[in-house]
């Protein structure tokens, strides 16, 4: 004769258990989903020279942004080491590694935001270089006011970046 067993039900959560987190977690990409655990992220082929080159495109674009002051360099920066991880982890460490550039990339991934210093460098950077601009080219009004104008926005967007919590 089968034996018929029987499970106790589930225990109910506690309130604890069943409320939400006050802060959102980020999800992993698609990517990091669709791979066993412990497996690499590395993309090999056409995928691995095309990440390539969208990480070369975007530390350009992170350089530029790091002297001119109406394009921001964090963003290209953390899109370059998006890159990098998964087609040269090696090239993204030497990255990281940088005394230029990888304090900032580490603050953003370690401690998810920006120093404190860093954004008053970078606006004080902006302020300045924007003025030396406009002194120095005196340009027509229409020049210095959309000068002015898209350095109030990188402020502004710099200003809006999380403060990396130590």
């Amino acid at each position: 004769m089968l034996e018929k067993r029987y499970h106790p039900l589930p225990e109910k959560p506690t309130v604890a258990e069943t409320r939400r987190p006050r802060r959102l977690e980020v999800r992993p990409p698609v990517e990091r989903l669709e791979q066993p655990p412990g497996e690499r992220l590395a993309v090999s082929g056409v995928r691995k020279l095309l990440f390539l080159m969208l990480a070369g495109l975007f530390f350009a674009l992170g350089a530029l942004g790091a002297v001119l002051p109406v394009l921001p360099a964090t963003p290209f920066l953390l899109l370059t080491s998006y890159f990098l991880v998964r087609c040269s982890p090696r090239l993204n460490q030497r990255l990281l590694r940088s005394p230029l550039l990888g304090p900032i990339l580490t603050d953003w991934q370690v401690h998810g935001g920006v120093r404190i210093d860093v954004k008053v460098q970078a606006i004080v950077m902006v302020v300045l270089v924007v003025g030396l601009t406009i002194f120095f080219t005196g340009g027509s009004l229409l020049a210095i006011g959309i000068i002015a104008l898209l350095a109030a926005f990188g402020i502004v967007v710099i200003m809006r970046l999380p403060t990396a919590k130590r």
